[in-house]
């Protein structure tokens, strides 16, 4: 309460630097360059299709054992979900299935890692390389969990979390992230969830009400 309290004495409301020091702290725990503080993890993965370069026709490879969050944000881009069925045992992608699935159209492979078990990455990211098709972690139910010591979300082109109050790290009220090592996709992310603006009341291409509000990144304090 404190630290809400200290925020909106500053009046800052949207972003500001409480959301700033947040996706500085976060990046540097997942090991990756870049975190796009947003407003939600659908928000997130939003994003991240859009920076992947997905649109209307293309295909994204994912799992049907999912919140449907997942695959709302293929609908958004214009795309079609193929699902690709899960482990049985880790009830994460099935990587032996995945290469089956891959088609002229398949712009992006999009694992869930569900529960906190990580989708198993290594074999993942030689396919999309193999194919040269870009990897996006749905990593919103799995903040901190490793495979072979790498945190989920540092990975893919992009990791995308949610910070819905019942997630592992929950905060008040809806938030999320994109966390990415990639310069490039940091940019337009950041450019994209704010009306698509880089520069103050210049827009230069059609953007988004994505801002994450500093009231969420304080209560991390």
């Amino acid at each position: 309460m404190e630290a809400i309290a200290r925020g909106a004495a500053e009046s800052a409301f949207i972003l500001g630097a409480a959301v700033r020091e947040f996706e500085e702290a976060f990046s540097s725990y997942l090991g990756v360059r870049h975190c796009v503080a947003v407003n939600s993890g659908t928000s997130a993965l939003h994003l991240a299709l859009i920076c992947a370069g997905v649109g209307p026709g293309d295909e994204v490879l994912t799992v049907p054992m999912t919140f449907i969050a997942t695959v709302w944000p293929i609908t958004y881009v214009g795309a079609r979900p193929v699902f690709v069925d899960v482990d049985p045992v880790t009830y994460t992608m099935d990587v032996e299935q995945v290469e089956r699935r891959i088609t002229p159209r398949t712009k992006a492979i999009l694992p869930v890692h569900l529960y906190g078990q990580p989708a198993d990455m290594d074999p993942l990211l030689q396919l999309g390389e193999r194919y040269g098709i870009p990897v996006i972690e749905d990593a919103a139910q799995a903040h901190g969990a490793t495979d072979n010591g790498r945190r989920v979300g540092s990975f893919g082109l992009a990791g995308c979390f949610s910070f819905y109050p019942s997630k592992n790290l929950g905060c008040w009220g809806e938030g999320g992230a994109l966390v990415s090592s990639s310069d490039e996709v940091a940019a337009r992310a950041r450019g994209l969830r704010d009306q698509g603006q880089w520069e103050r009341h210049r827009h230069d291409e059609i953007g988004f009400n994505y801002r994450m509000a500093g009231s969420r990144a304080r209560c991390w304090e």
